[in-house]
């Protein structure tokens, strides 16, 4: 239905080929340089960019069941499992079971966990802060419905989700007090 406002994109007409081509570099290069920004940290602990990822989505979601976990990445069961095993052994992460089902596992991030993850975090924050102060308040809105276009509806569900601190699901997430 039109109300004689202009439709998002009608008049895009100029985005050929080239356009895409430059946008597909733009986000190759911007992903490289903004994964890298966090690569040292990483590195000196022996952990990759998986790592990184699940330190992430578990600080982010408090209490995640590793079925969440695994929908949110999209990685394989087996992948997850080394992930975690690392993450547990090094201390960044604490599994629990479930109160109502004792088979399901959350995850939390440790106190060592969440210091380690806002180093992460830091890095990269002050990448995008750089980048952000640079384009300016517009930009920043066109980007994040850019960057939403992409993403798949689920994605675009989890960014959406209650109090957009999660996946929205497991009500026996909690924070964990002893972390």
């Amino acid at each position: 239905m039109n109300d004689g406002k202009p439709q998002a994109g009608a008049g895009l007409l100029f985005l050929r080929e080239e356009e895409m081509r430059l946008a597909q570099d733009l986000l190759f290069f911007a992903y490289r340089d903004f994964t890298g920004a966090a690569d040292p940290i990483l590195e000196e602990l022996g952990l990759g960019r998986a790592h990184h990822r699940a330190l992430h989505f578990i600080g982010r979601n408090p209490g995640i069941a590793v079925t969440e976990l695994l929908g949110i990445l999209r990685i394989t069961k087996q992948s997850l499992a080394r992930v975690l095993g690392s993450l547990v052994a090094e201390g960044y992460v604490r599994q629990t079971p479930g109160r109502t089902d004792r088979r399901q596992r959350l995850l939390t991030l440790t106190s060592s966990g969440q210091a380690f993850e806002r180093r992460l975090y830091e890095r990269q924050r002050d990448r995008l802060l750089a980048a952000y102060r640079e384009a300016g308040p517009q930009a920043v809105d066109g980007f994040r419905r850019v960057m939403r276009a992409i993403m798949d509806k689920q994605a675009r569900a989890y960014l959406d989700g209650p109090a957009r601190g999660g996946a929205g699901g497991s009500d026996e997430r909690t924070q964990d007090p002893a972390s």
